[in-house]
């Protein structure tokens, strides 16, 4: 059953490529050989020596910070043995011991020649999302933020501790750490934010001989990661974000480390062209990622602001086009984000990041790359949507960070269509404690051949009342915690739209690629002051035996707050119609007759099924299968209530739901607690 489940998805994964990516993967195979033969034999190139020469950092050291003493907090939680891996609170002691041992099942990988480890296979890796993660060194630049704060050398103790034992028990080329280019990049960015702040070459970590031999260990293992990124780019129906994550790695590794002369000139270069590129290859004109997924936008976005910055520290310019698709992704991430900063949890999501360099409890990433934005682009509606001046920020931007709270006042972006991208917003009183903000979704399923992070969420729709949550997508849970849950979470079920005869939208041809897409089409959208209407399609079901065609209109009536939407399926047979509303973990909501009634923090909302004789059903906390369910973060999934209303037709068939929505002076911020309208912002 194994077997035959993996020979599928390599034929899957055939399908989804061209005659030029697969002869490009053939070739990839030959050189892939000839690095296993010499490997075996333990013959490599040699790392030339680094000729030292002066660099501009490109962390600053801020301040203004909003409490220094949480960096030492943090930093002694480590040192004491405590690191926190996704839901899962590891020993850190015990990951030092072992930098290849997944610490969740405990199993460690073994040390063969990285390129060739299949790490989906639990059985030899364990999970890999939890091997990797340690493995970023995503806690080291915490240990350098506190040293450089305090100045207290147990910080650069502990460095010198995780450094050197990953350094011992990961050399190049052997093992699961030398496997994913992605994660050298991620890897070697963290290293940058590291080196920065000790000192550099200069640094006393480097005192005495056993500082002269880490420094030049580390040294060589960062040469390696460049020239191992550069070999192994990730291409074709692969390029999404991992090409410009690699790209930004190499880019910045290369800035902060410019040791080898041309060749370190080659990868600079490699890496600028591969960022100017993408950066505009994968965003849509509107700003909306081509993921189609809101948290790989805030990764992006990340690797595309760290390399801008480095690049500023380091006397490059990108052209402009490449700053003009970092500000259409933020000016997209805002327009989407409601009063009390939620955003839809539209497409994958895995709690990736590229560094983490706050520890205020109430950080929020997209508001914090909004708060960067601000200074960067010297843009007052990004601060007025960030609300502050975040400590992320401040490390990245420096003194420049306190410009963005003196710019001139600047109305907030009503943009409310974003048609490439596929995201149509309806409402009133944008920005404000009375906001109503409904999202349609109505874009492409993802980016490529294989849209890997897209869910089968077509004509879904999203709503908030004054910065309550109400209608939401539930997320994304796991890639590798089970085939069913994976299934569910990217399914159409999972979303607030309709499902016919128990099937998804699009055809999956594994975790990450889909087959069959379904094509969704935005006919109309307009804006009125009495109603806003939308009106879409999609043609993912005309793939059944008796084709369906799925076109959804979308109306709000402004003057009664009432949501109406209409379903029309268009076929010839019988089929059975599933509509599927997926509610907010802290939504009380109950069957009051023919209508489903749900309250949050002093808003109630009626929805109403028509025609009557639809079937509703409610769920919550269901295994089996699974229903009623949202995840906010990787692993972690809570009980929430999910409306089904069922109905059995046998012909074009419109059907139809209204939603009442009756606000009761209070709001709810990012957190969902209870405010009056007079303390909203």
């Amino acid at each position: 059953m194994v077997l035959s489940t993996r020979y599928q998805w390599l034929l899957n994964r055939l399908k989804s490529m061209s005659i030029r990516e697969i002869l490009y993967r053939a070739v990839k195979q030959i050189e892939t050989g000839r690095e296993i033969r010499a490997f075996r034999r333990g013959i490599f190139p040699p790392v030339p020596p680094p000729v030292m020469q002066p660099t501009k950092c490109w962390i600053t050291v801020p301040d203004g910070l909003s409490d220094k003493e949480r960096y030492a907090a943090a930093a002694n939680r480590i040192i004491k043995g405590s690191l926190r891996i996704f839901q899962l609170d590891v020993d850190a002691d015990a990951v030092i011991l072992n930098w290849n041992r997944d610490p969740k099942t405990r199993t460690a990988a073994p040390m063969t020649f990285g390129k060739t480890i299949d790490c989906h296979d639990r059985a030899l890796v364990g999970d890999i999302k939890y091997l990797w993660e340690p493995n970023r060194h995503l806690h080291l630049p915490l240990l350098a933020q506190a040293y450089r704060l305090s100045g207290k050398g147990v910080y650069l103790k502990a460095l010198k501790l995780h450094l050197s034992t990953w350094l011992a028990q990961c050399p190049y080329p052997a093992g699961p750490n030398w496997s994913s280019s992605l994660e050298l990049a991620v890897r070697l960015i963290n290293w940058s934010v590291v080196w920065q702040l000790i000192g550099r070459a200069d640094s006393v970590l480097f005192e005495g001989d056993d500082g002269v031999r880490l420094r030049d260990r580390w040294l060589s293992s960062v040469y390696r990661h460049m020239a191992f990124i550069s070999g192994h780019f990730s291409r074709h129906s692969s390029a999404n974000n991992h090409l410009i994550g690699e790209a930004a790695g190499l880019f910045i590794g290369s800035n902060t480390w410019p040791y080898w002369g041309k060749v370190t000139g080659r990868w600079r270069r490699t890496g600028f062209g591969i960022l100017a590129d993408e950066a505009v290859r994968q965003v849509h004109p509107d700003g909306a990622g081509k993921e189609q997924a809101m948290a790989y936008q805030q990764f992006v976005l990340d690797f595309l602001i760290l390399s801008l910055i480095s690049a500023k520290a380091a006397g490059v310019s990108f052209p402009p086009a490449y700053s003009e698709s970092i500000e259409r992704r933020l000016a997209f991430v805002a327009a989407m984000m409601d009063v009390a900063g939620n955003l839809p949890m539209i497409g994958d999501a895995d709690d990736g990041y590229v560094v983490n360099l706050s520890q205020e409890p109430d950080f929020c990433p997209y508001q914090s790359q909004l708060a960067t934005g601000a200074v960067l682009f010297t843009r007052s509606d990004f601060f007025r949507k960030a609300r502050r001046i975040d400590d992320k920020t401040r490390w990245l931007t420096g003194a420049f960070a306190e410009t963005a709270m003196s710019l001139p006042s600047k109305a907030l972006d009503t943009k409310r269509a974003f048609p490439e991208g596929g995201y149509f917003i309806l409402g009133r009183n944008f920005e404000t404690a009375d906001e109503i903000r409904c999202i349609v979704d109505c874009g492409p399923l993802g980016y490529l051949s294989i849209a890997a992070h897209g869910h089968a969420d077509a004509l879904a729709l999203y709503l908030s009342v004054g910065g309550a949550e109400f209608l939401i997508d539930p997320g994304t849970f796991s890639y590798h915690g089970g085939d069913l849950w994976r299934a569910y979470f990217r399914g159409t079920a999972a979303h607030n739209t309709v499902r016919i005869d128990g099937a998804d939208q699009s055809l999956s041809g594994g975790k990450f690629m889909w087959l069959k897409k379904a094509n969704a089409r935005a006919a109309t959208f307009e804006i009125a002051p009495d109603r806003d209407v939308f009106e879409g399609s999609h043609d993912g079901y005309r793939r059944l035996s008796d084709p369906v065609m799925h076109r959804r209109k979308v109306v709000f009536d402004k003057e009664r707050d009432i949501l109406s939407v209409e379903d029309i399926l268009e076929c010839a047979a019988d089929h059975v119609v599933e509509r599927f509303w997926h509610f907010h973990e802290d939504c009380k909501v109950v069957l009051n007759g023919g209508s489903i009634v749900a309250e949050r923090n002093g808003v109630r909302i009626h929805l109403t099924t028509h025609p009557p004789d639809t079937r509703l059903s409610l769920y919550r906390g269901d295994e089996v299968p699974p229903r009623g369910w949202v995840s906010r973060r990787y692993e972690e999934r809570v009980p929430a209530v999910t409306a089904a209303a069922e109905n059995r037709i046998s012909q074009t068939t419109s059907l139809r739901t209204d939603i009442h929505i009756q606000v009761q002076g209070k709001v709810a911020d990012r957190e969902g607690r209870d405010r009056t309208e007079s303390e909203a912002p």
